[in-house]
């Protein structure tokens, strides 16, 4: 085993021990072939020296042949996916379990127990900015409704974070994430979950569901009002081109306004059965288009800001087909930041409209 500073590390090292940042997140585990985006990875958290294991300069041709792995496979190779996919796992089984029971004639509903099931995950969301990263890249699962519904209490924790709500606040914000669509639990699978456009009638079915919902929580008379009003509200758009009941701006309970842009995103950014994951950019080009006309603004501009700010530094592909590394973002323009092409070359996309991020490398 050899300890080698970052600046010398190359291409074709492997990893004798996990990389850990100051605050003791790991951000490349053990026994991990080093390529570029993990050297570069390494050079973003500021890390000053790696544990190697015993190396051999390989020949040019060799190090030619060491192949980069593609996002997913990056990303699938640290070890805060490794360890997150299981807690995942076991929270979308609990969460099944206590919104089938909810949502049942005569159910229970143990907010406190609901809270503890997520808790272990919300705690990584609070130290790791790679949780975007990891929600992109879990595989899809048949239990999508509490899949989606775990992974918008994720995102609306870490928005709330950033918007630096109190503790009671960020739980209460977490339980109506996990219940905004509780509704849908009303609604047959065959049509929730079908790959082609609706039916009108189903159309008109599925947008039932905010008010079945409410209805559902209803009779829990222990339950916070927000919780609630999550689960009908979160739907509504502040110019009032939402439904059910085309609310505008401040008459929408802001809890519900904080979930409604958490599933927006992840009903995007997340992998479906039908299609791939939709580039983040792309998500953040869409909210920039009318999300200060249909979302609060302090909201969607934190947001948007915090997710940009998660993939500085990150290998994207142009739409021309050039790969590039995002330098500097634009706070006017988040999907539109400064890259820099292989020739060294830098581009700002806020300053060349035929140009656009299409994807993460």
């Amino acid at each position: 085993m050899q300890t080698i500073v970052t600046e010398q590390l190359k291409k074709g090292m492997v990893t004798a021990a996990p990389v850990v940042t100051k605050n003791g997140q790991i951000i490349v585990s053990e026994g991990v072939l080093l390529t570029d985006p993990f050297i570069s990875r390494i050079k973003f958290y500021s890390i000053d020296s790696v544990q190697i294991q015993d190396f051999k300069e390989p020949d040019a041709a060799s190090a030619e042949n060491i192949s980069e792995p593609t996002y997913l496979e990056r990303i699938r190779g640290y070890a805060e996916f490794q360890n997150f996919q299981n807690d995942y796992t076991r929270s979308v089984r609990k969460l099944k379990a206590i919104l089938t029971e909810a949502a049942a004639d005569n159910g229970t509903l143990d907010t406190d127990y609901l809270y503890q099931t997520v808790e272990p995950l919300l705690a990584k969301v609070s130290i790791s900015f790679e949780i975007f990263n990891i929600l992109h890249t879990m595989p899809t699962t048949e239990d999508s409704i509490y899949a989606h519904s775990l992974n918008v209490a994720l995102i609306s924790s870490m928005l709330g974070r950033w918007l630096k709500l109190s503790d009671r606040d960020l739980e209460t914000l977490a339980v109506s994430a996990l219940l905004h669509d509780i509704g849908k639990l009303k609604i047959p699978a065959q049509v929730l979950d079908k790959p082609e456009k609706y039916t009108d009638e189903e159309h008109v079915l599925v947008k039932k569901h905010p008010a079945f919902g409410y209805l559902i929580l209803l009779p829990y008379p222990n339950l916070n009002p927000h919780v609630k009003n999550t689960a009908l509200m979160h739907q509504e758009r502040c110019d009032g081109s939402g439904y059910p009941q085309k609310l505008k701006g401040e008459e929408i309970d802001w809890f519900a306004q904080i979930v409604a842009i958490a599933d927006v995103y992840d009903a995007m950014t997340a992998a479906r059965s039908y299609r791939a994951p939709i580039c983040p950019f792309t998500v953040i080009a869409d909210f920039e288009n009318d999300g200060l006309q249909k979302y609060n603004p302090k909201f969607i501009l934190t947001f948007l800001e915090g997710i940009a700010y998660t993939y500085q530094g990150s290998r994207i592909r142009l739409s021309d087909g050039r790969d590039a590394n995002i330098i500097m973002l634009n706070k006017q323009f988040l999907s539109k930041p400064i890259v820099q092409v292989a020739d060294g070359t830098c581009i700002d996309l806020s300053r060349t409209p035929q140009l656009s991020i299409q994807s993460l490398l």
